[in-house]
């Protein structure tokens, strides 16, 4: 059995940074600023992955950094608009030629200004209301629909040994939910948002957010991706995903054409009785019987599958325990890995035991391999 030594902090740092400690010496190159002036940056010359983008270095924050936190209910939906977006992405920008960097072009008050109902501010791209409006009246007629804007930069190298922007993403981040008091200090209500009208908005506002790019000189010429992200409820333990996305080439005001996606988040066990979820739920529900067997005195046993286009790409499954002796967690370690074997053979599937002091073990399987890789932290 092999030893995984990757703990989650470092691996969720690397998907976003997409490099590590180079072997041999990365490349120092000059970045073009939007103020004319260059400045030298690094790009790493190894990356983990192909799906991930090397990232330059020093790293940039986003213009509009934190704001995300404030804006998008969970913490499953603030990881899966920036995750998502970037693997839209690579659908225009591949990962070879093109290096990431968080957006620098949209403040985070212009970011304010464009969330903001056009009643409010001149440039808000949300429905405007009037005061005579009841709450349940702005609720079914004017629902605030785009929750929050996320922009990444993708650059590429010159031959004059400089990196320049090569395209820009941008997600828009949609409410399904509108949720509303009837009175201040209220109780808090809740009205779905039409499917149809959550399309027609967004794509409507994406027409008009690259209009907006498009005036200024450095901008004008450059791919812009656009893709559609639709959040989840406030209760939700999964996140919700991009349901389409289009571009706009360089020099054009609007997208060509929109792409559905199709992709979703299951959370396992689930009562579903569709085919597509069948089997991995069967597996799943096995897999938990185990878990009971060795041990029952545990919270719950949850699994979170990831599909794309009706087939599951990840399977991950937290199991909180609470042992209190190392050799409890190794033994507990040893058998869930038998289990886990003899239940998912031919998917991706990562399974982390924690307990009240935090992470205890890693179990991570990629599909079709008979040895999984495992990690017990010390």
């Amino acid at each position: 059995m092999k030893s995984f030594r990757l703990i989650p902090a470092i691996v969720a740092a690397a998907m976003l940074v997409g490099c590590v400690p180079a072997a041999k010496e990365d490349a120092e190159l000059e970045q073009e600023e939007q103020q004319e002036k260059a400045e030298t940056t690094i790009i790493p010359n190894i990356s983990i992955d192909e799906s991930f983008y090397k990232t330059l270095i020093p790293y940039k924050e986003s213009a509009s950094r934190g704001l995300i936190v404030s804006n998008i209910y969970t913490k499953y939906d603030i990881k899966e608009a920036e995750t998502g977006l970037m693997r839209l992405s690579q659908n225009e920008f591949d990962t070879e030629n093109y290096y990431f960097q968080e957006g620098q072009y949209l403040a985070e008050s212009t970011v304010k200004d464009w969330l903001a109902r056009s009643s409010q501010e001149e440039e808000g791209l949300n429905p405007p209301t009037t005061d005579t409006m009841t709450a349940e009246e702005r609720a079914t007629t004017a629902p605030v629909y785009l929750a929050h804007i996320v922009e990444q930069n993708y650059l590429t190298k010159t031959n004059d040994n400089k990196v320049k922007l090569g395209g820009i993403s941008i997600g828009l981040a949609m409410n399904s939910i509108y949720y509303y008091q009837k009175e201040k200090y209220g109780e808090y209500y809740d009205e779905p948002i039409d499917e149809a009208k959550l399309v027609e908005q967004g794509k409507k506002m994406a027409a008009e957010i690259i209009t907006r790019l498009r005036t200024r000189d450095e901008l004008k010429d450059v791919p812009i991706v656009v893709g559609l992200f639709k959040q989840q409820a406030r209760n939700k333990i999964i996140p919700g995903t991009y349901f389409s996305y289009g571009v706009a080439e360089a020099g054009q005001n609007d997208v060509g054409d929109w792409e559905a996606i199709d992709e979703e988040y299951v959370l396992f066990p689930t009562d579903d009785s569709q085919d597509v979820y069948r089997d991995v739920s069967n597996n799943f529900k096995n897999f938990k019987q185990d878990v009971d067997k060795y041990f029952s005195n545990y919270t719950s046993v949850i699994g979170t599958g990831f599909y794309q286009n009706k087939k599951i790409q990840k399977l991950t499954i937290e199991v909180p325990i609470q042992f209190f002796g190392t050799t409890e967690v190794i033994g507990f370690t040893q058998y869930l890995t038998g289990a886990l074997i003899k239940q998912f053979d031919n998917i991706n599937v990562e399974v982390s035991i924690t307990s009240i002091n935090g992470p205890e073990a890693l179990i991570v399987k990629q599909a079709n391999e008979k040895d999984p890789y495992v990690h017990i932290y010390e």
